[in-house]
């Protein structure tokens, strides 16, 4: 399940505060443990928990850099590519119930080849160019 299958809306007030909090639980100790310091860009999209007022008061008070993103531009993201990737993989083993579609995420997730990520990351300036090129238009990523 992936929220940005829902339509575009205002976040809850529980929505925008989740965020706030996984942000204060999770991102500059990540940052830390990825030996990022402070000088990291950070990159979310523009679903609207990510663009709440709390939300971004947050990463203003903790001095997080963050990357400006175009709406609707998933070919732009390669962890989207990964997430339909991983899409992909689970769909062919047809879990069953809840705790086996938990179970095959968690496998698949782990399978996932980590040069693919590396790809995905490296071909970053390369997508970022197609799309300029294209001036905003679909591109075949």
């Amino acid at each position: 399940w992936r929220e940005e299958n829902l339509p575009e809306r205002q976040p809850s007030l529980q929505q925008s505060t989740n965020q706030a909090y996984i942000l204060d639980e999770n991102l500059l100790q990540s940052a830390l443990d990825l030996r990022l310091g402070r000088r990291f860009i950070f990159q979310q999209d523009n679903n609207p928990k990510h663009t709440a007022k709390i939300s971004k008061e947050w990463l203003q008070d903790n001095s997080v850099n963050v990357l400006e993103w175009p709406s609707q531009r998933p070919d732009l993201n390669p962890i989207e590519h990964l997430w339909r990737d991983l899409k992909m993989a689970v769909h062919r083993r047809f879990p069953y119930n809840l705790m086996e579609l938990e179970r095959c995420c968690k496998e698949e997730w782990a399978e996932l080849a980590k040069d693919r990520c590396a790809k995905l990351v490296a071909s970053y300036s390369k997508r970022l160019e197609v799309v300029i090129t294209a001036k905003g238009a679909s591109t075949k990523y």
